[in-house]
């Protein structure tokens, strides 16, 4: 598919929506590698990612709805029962994180920004692959150093669920590209 063809259809499609199909480790690599080759001012290449699967997601899904009971005043049945079973109904989670420049040569925002370009390839390619993908950054991802090792300067920026699917998700429109650009002669 023609990448201008590519890019419209790229969606959000939700643990919900998928299937018991599992996601082959090779196709994981391949989603993997193409994050890699995002750009990255001065070559730090931030970002840095925990492939979940088997019962790692079962213990993230207890750890974030456990969490969100521990700190929430005010939890909601709902929000536990969709912290517990995202992770469960996604045939793999992958922790998106980034590892700030120890030399802090450049602004973290720019770190941040290149580990989301590493995650928008994941999200393309996982469209191209027919593999359903969604970016969640709940607030509990500040807690991620007490479920994972994290290294000094690095932190969690969310989790990417991803599975097949058997509907095609709702095609949307888009305002004007006209309506967000200014030319200046």
């Amino acid at each position: 598919m023609d990448i201008f063809e590519l890019i419209p259809k790229r969606r959000a499609v939700f643990p919900p929506q998928f299937n018991d199909r599992p996601i082959a480790k090779t196709d994981l690599e391949k989603v993997l590698e193409a994050a890699n080759w995002a750009p990255t001012h001065r070559r730090t290449e931030p970002w840095r990612f925990k492939v979940l699967q088997g019962d790692s997601k079962t213990r993230l899904g207890e750890f974030l709805s456990t969490k969100y009971q521990e700190t929430d005043p005010r939890p909601k049945q709902i929000k536990i029962k969709k912290l517990q079973e995202n992770p469960q109904r996604s045939a793999t989670v992958i922790a998106i994180c980034m590892q700030r420049d120890p030399q802090e040569r450049l602004p973290e925002w720019e770190e941040v920004a290149a580990t989301a370009m590493a995650v928008q390839n994941m999200w393309l390619c996982c469209t191209a692959m027919g593999i359903g993908s969604y970016w969640s950054s709940p607030g509990l991802i500040r807690y991620m150093d007490e479920f994972f090792a994290l290294n000094e300067g690095e932190r969690c920026l969310g989790f990417f669920y991803m599975g097949y699917y058997d509907e095609e998700p709702p095609l949307v429109e888009r305002g004007a590209v006209s309506e967000k650009v200014r030319w200046l002669d």
